[in-house]
Formats: C-alpha cells, structure tokens, sequence
C-alpha cells in the first residue's frame, strides 16, 4: 500500500514539473527567434519584429560584420535564421563546408555599385589603376561580371563563378585588389574604385546616389536574391514561416526603399 502511494506521489510530481516547464517554455521566451543579419539591416527588422510581436514572435537581431559569420552561427545552433545571402553564396558556402543550409524565403536584390572618390565614371579609369573588389568566391564573381558589363574587362564565356585568373582582357591593365568585403568602402581613399555591397556601403555612409556605376539587373540576377536561411530540419517550421510572410509585405518592401534609398530592390514579387 505505501509503495502504491509513493509510487502516485512520484508520479503526480512528475506531471507537475512537466506542466512547469511546458509554461515556461511558452512564456515570452519560447517564441524568441534568433536571426543573424549584417549591421544596416536593423531598421528593415525592427518593422518586422513590431509586426510579429502581436503574433506573440520575438525576434532577437543578431547583428555580424563578416560574411561567414552568420552561417557559422547558424549551422552551429546558436542562431535560428539568418538573411543577408544572396543564393549562390548559400550553395558556395554549403558546397564548401559540407553543410545544408536551406533557404525559405527570398528578401531583396541588391545590385553592386562602384565607388570612388577620384573619378566620376569607369571610362575616366586610369591606365594601371585600381579596383577593389569583396574577395568571397561569389561576391568577387559578381564584381568581375559588373566590371565586364561596364566594359573595364572581358572574362571566359564558360566560368560560372570567374576569379581575377579568368580575365582575358584588361584594356587599361586594371589592377584588381580583392578585399574582405566589410573594407571595400573603406578603401576607396587607396584605390580608383570599389566595387561595394549595399549593406557595407550604407554602413560605411555612403551616399548610394553617389554610385559611378550599378549593376544591371536582368534575368541573370536570380541568384543573386538574398534569402532567408535556416536549418534543413526547420524549413517547415511554422513560426519561420509567419517570420518569412511578415519579411514579404508592402510595409517592409516601402521601408526598404526608404533605407536603401531606392539601391535595393523588393524581391519577392520581381519580374525579371
């Protein structure tokens, strides 16, 4: 008999202890949801994180200044979401590092400018001169490609992701100064032009309109969309769903314009 009531005493503990953590975890905590960014994009989210907070969602920004950082933290678990890649460094990155990084939602297109401070168009290049460019596989692609589209140089027509090796012409002898993207816009006092990504050309206050020259955005530009990322096993997670739906509304596409000052694109709806 007193075993049998030991044994009902255990076991109602049991359900009582359950019943507490299950009410912790769905207290204002349970919903947080970590998403790494890159500094700029604290005022896009802070529209979202409004938004969801009615949803009773908690968004907590993470904010890095390196490139591989965010996935890192993310294939490590100690983020949930990031958004700040554009496709094709998400599947350079995975093919790299034998991960699976899923995206699930696209964000924006945000075309590459060139800078400077010594020149007023790319014509204007001197002979021998510089451009810096970001020095991660996919972004120094871009770069190339932008500098082809602009006439500085010509690459092989069969590379998919061309390096400064695949240049078979340079009229002017261009010298190319591949850099950590964060310092691109910092260098624009060393160097002819920069090729710089929006995120860092905002954050290094830059005046976008004061771009020499912008990528064209064509059919081509498809893998160039940022996305939002997260874990394979969490691509049908329904909170990252409502994040990705809140990302995706006129609110946010208006805010984006207005940060970005027309240099970043909406990308959700995008006829190409």
């Amino acid at each position: 008999m007193k075993k049998s009531v030991k044994k009902i005493l255990l076991g109602l503990i049991t359900v009582v202890v359950a019943l507490i953590a299950t009410a912790c975890s769905s207290g204002s905590g349970g919903n947080e949801v970590k998403v790494g960014i890159m500094g700029s994009d604290t005022r896009i989210w802070d529209v979202i994180k409004t938004n969801l907070q009615k949803e009773g969602i908690n968004i907590k920004l993470v904010q890095f200044n390196d490139y591989d950082q965010p996935n890192q933290a993310l294939a490590g678990g100690d983020i949930d979401l990031n958004a700040y890649q554009h496709v094709y460094f998400l599947e350079n990155w995975n093919n790299a590092r034998k991960t699976n990084l899923t995206a699930i939602g696209n964000t924006v297109i945000a075309p590459l400018s060139v800078y400077s401070d010594k020149i007023k168009s790319l014509n204007d290049l001197p002979n021998g001169g510089t451009i810096a460019l970001p020095n991660d596989v996919t972004n120094q692609a871009r770069a190339l490609q932008l500098l082809e589209s602009a006439g500085v140089l010509k690459l092989k027509s069969d590379v998919k992701l061309p390096s400064p090796n695949d240049v078979v012409d340079n009229p002017k002898n261009i010298k190319l100064m591949p850099l950590d993207a964060s310092q691109t816009a910092r260098s624009l006092s060393e160097v002819s032009a920069s090729v710089v990504n929006n995120t860092v050309a905002l954050d290094a206050k830059l005046d976008l309109n004061s771009a020499i020259f912008r990528e064209p955005i064509t059919e081509k530009s498809k893998p160039w969309i940022n996305v939002i990322a997260t874990k394979p096993e969490n691509k049908d997670n329904e909170t990252y769903k409502k994040i990705v739906a809140a990302y995706q509304t006129q609110e946010v596409a208006d805010k984006i314009k207005e940060v970005y000052q027309g240099s970043t694109i909406p990308a959700w709806d995008y006829k190409f």
